[in-house]
């Protein structure tokens, strides 16, 4: 294998370890090993850029970072090498919709992350991302073209939620269901095309790639991918989308990481 790419929370971290965590030197060396070994590392990522960074310098990696979904990759001193937009008539269509909902909804793009109304939900989201999260209720008003629309509701309403604009907006968007909130980004924003975009930069074949992850935003990248691995406590789209399930346990990651070598 030529070419690794790694899911952040959940996989590299603990599921729920907070802004502040950092993956332990146990993972450390494993990445490392794998670098020393001629094996290209990338990080594959929810979070935006700041937070996407910060555990690529704790890692010693200096390669392109996938962010925001795959809305956005990133080299490592933040230059966008790749950047995908939602289309802006269907954004201002699921703000308005959620406005009249009376749900809050997020206005994002590579560096901005604006919330129509503070909730947990986008509080914890800027912490992990490293940003500021920015509060105004119209947020598509502030003149900055999205790289999506997150809708925020409850466990309850977010299957009603993702089942309207779905129903409204098809093909134009690539929706994922987090527990509480539903995002809408580009057909083309996601983690397996901008694996597949890297993997073709790089001159690395697409048998020659693992992806590992644990999320509904990691399984285009398990798809894709030559060997697509989840964490066994993976929701069920990565399950469905991998080759392979890693037993939980940090030193599972380990092992695997170490025998990619």
């Amino acid at each position: 294998m030529r070419l690794v790419a790694l899911d952040i929370d959940g996989t590299l971290l603990p599921r729920g370890a907070g802004a502040s965590a950092a993956p332990s030197p146990e993972v450390r060396s494993a990445v490392r090993d794998l670098v020393s070994a001629g094996v290209t590392v990338i990080l594959a990522s929810g979070r935006m850029y700041p937070g996407t960074i910060r555990i690529a310098h704790h890692l010693g990696l200096t390669t392109p970072l996938i962010c925001q979904q795959g809305c956005a990759v990133h080299l490592s001193d933040g230059e966008v090498l790749h950047l995908f937009r939602i289309d802006p008539h269907v954004a201002l269509e699921i703000a308005d919709w959620a406005r009249e909902a009376g749900l809050p909804y997020e206005w994002f793009d590579h560096s901005r992350y604006v919330v129509s109304r503070p909730n947990p939900d986008s509080a914890e989201y800027a912490r992990l991302s490293g940003v500021r999260a920015e509060y105004h209720p119209r947020p598509e008003r502030l003149g900055f073209a999205p790289t999506g629309v997150g809708v925020i509701s409850d466990r309850a309403t977010a299957p009603e939620v993702h089942r309207t604009i779905a129903a409204h907006h098809g093909e134009a968007l690539h929706l994922l269901d987090f527990p509480t909130v539903t995002v809408a980004v580009a057909p083309e924003a996601n983690k397996g095309h901008a694996l597949a975009l890297l993997a073709e930069d790089l001159g690395v074949r697409r048998e020659e790639v693992v992806a590992i992850g644990d999320s509904v935003n990691d399984a285009p990248m398990l798809a894709w991918a030559g060997l697509g691995v989840a964490i066994a406590h993976g929701d069920r789209y990565a399950r469905d989308a991998a080759d392979l399930i890693l037993e939980e346990g940090e030193e599972r990651l380990v092992a695997f990481l170490r025998a990619l070598r």
